[in-house]
């Protein structure tokens, strides 16, 4: 008899809504609930697929969460699994140890809950003898590998392993119990199920090593569809994966160069187009789309004078496409070149091209800007100075875009005043 489980990670019940653009309140509402909903869709799954178990690799919570309504949702679909004779073992990740429900909730027997100290659960699945390895953080840091404290593989049994690790590491992110994946390959378990790293990803070799990614995305940087693992272990140890959608809302940047637009319904239509574009290849029930628009258009001006009239309408193509909402509208449309020659007559384009021409490229106006940006960001708190990038190229990336698109606001907030038409 075959051994089948859903492998999941990094659910953060209840996260607080982390994008200031989610001002929509239909749409706030909507990716508030989506973490719950992705758990929801996770249980159905186990019960439509009649698994043997659920396994929750860390970050279950999110944070210092006190809620006590998390808690009885969560209470409430572990009962749904109990009462379908479907396991659940789960490790605490890094968020999960800040959180103080961890102690406080009662969930069903059924839900194994590793602690500190590594161990190993046996059971029997007819013919074959399985053995379920996992360790918790006690505490929200680990900067040691756990991977020395797991118990080696049960012999004659299948062994899975769950633990929440940062592998090797990613610029800009503290280490949490940090290992090379050719360690876990190594360590002989047939099935590492893994956690804390929000992209999916499997780590091919010996031995199956996946990190699911987290199933529901919060906001633009957790962009695309997101999975949960559906593992079916047979009697020989051969191990297969299916990986099966549960985000119910999708995040997607959506490019659109709208240099070929040659007046306001071009433009929208082109939106239009490409918000349907993306609605299309978009599994998920709802499409949170960031547009950003290019090229070089003579709406340069109007574009950013008029943009809170922009979004209005961009939000309705985007309703009018079905369960598609704009998060956010980005502008890197500029004014088409004139080189050598200004517009005759029309002292604003004139400042236009002249700033371009000869006041942006001048290197001592850039290191100024330079300058003021790295001021500006010492005095920001350091997980929101990542804004402006991790690196010297990604900084002066941004600063060329803040010189770019600030001229070009400049610009077209002169061109209003003087009640330029675009």
């Amino acid at each position: 008899m075959a051994f089948r489980f859903v492998h999941t990670a990094d659910l953060h019940l209840d996260s607080p809504l982390r994008s200031l653009s989610l001002r929509n309140p239909e749409l706030a509402a909507l990716v508030g609930d989506a973490t719950r909903q992705a758990l929801v869709r996770i249980v159905d799954l186990c019960l439509e697929e009649q698994v043997d178990a659920l396994m929750i690799a860390g970050d279950l919570y999110d944070g210092d969460q006190t809620s006590m309504k998390t808690a009885r949702f969560l209470a409430t679909q572990m009962q749904r699994l109990h009462e379908a004779g479907i396991a659940v073992f789960k490790i605490r990740g890094n968020h999960d140890a800040l959180s103080k429900i961890t102690q406080e909730l009662v969930l069903p027997p059924s839900v194994k809950v590793f602690g500190g100290r590594a161990e190993a659960v046996e059971l029997k699945r007819g013919g074959l003898a399985v053995a379920i390895h996992g360790i918790s953080f006690a505490r929200p840091q680990a900067p040691d590998s756990l991977l020395p404290k797991y118990k080696a593989p049960i012999g004659g049994a299948v062994n899975i392993g769950l633990m929440h690790t940062s592998l090797a590491g990613a610029p800009g992110h503290d280490p949490y119990a940090p290992c090379s994946v050719a360690d876990l390959h190594a360590h002989g378990f047939h099935y590492w199920g893994l956690g804390h790293i929000h992209q999916r990803t499997h780590h091919a070799g010996e031995r199956m090593v996946i990190m699911p990614g987290m199933p529901q995305g919060r906001d633009i940087n957790e962009a695309g569809e997101k999975t949960v693992s559906l593992v079916t272990i047979g009697e020989d140890g051969a191990v297969s994966v299916e990986e099966r959608l549960t985000s119910l809302a999708q995040f997607a940047r959506v490019t659109v160069d709208v240099s070929a637009a040659a007046d306001w319904r071009g433009l929208m239509d082109r939106i239009g187009q490409a918000l349907e574009t993306e609605r299309a290849r978009t599994r998920s029930d709802h499409l949170v789309a960031r547009l950003r628009l290019t090229g070089e258009s003579g709406l340069a001006f109007r574009l950013r004078r008029d943009l809170d009239l922009l979004l209005a309408e961009a939000e309705q193509r985007a309703e009018r496409t079905g369960r598609t909402w704009v998060e956010k509208l980005e502008l890197a449309v500029v004014t088409p070149s004139l080189p050598g020659q200004a517009v005759s007559g029309d002292p604003v384009q004139e400042l236009g091209v002249l700033m371009r021409e000869e006041v942006l490229p001048a290197h001592a106006f850039r290191q100024e800007v330079r300058d003021l940006v790295q001021g500006l960001l010492d005095d920001l708190p350091p997980e929101a100075r990542r804004l402006a990038g991790h690196d010297a190229a990604a900084f002066d990336a941004f600063v060329d875009t803040v010189i770019r698109e600030g001229s070009e606001d400049l610009v077209a907030r002169l061109a209003a005043a003087t009640g330029e038409e675009g």
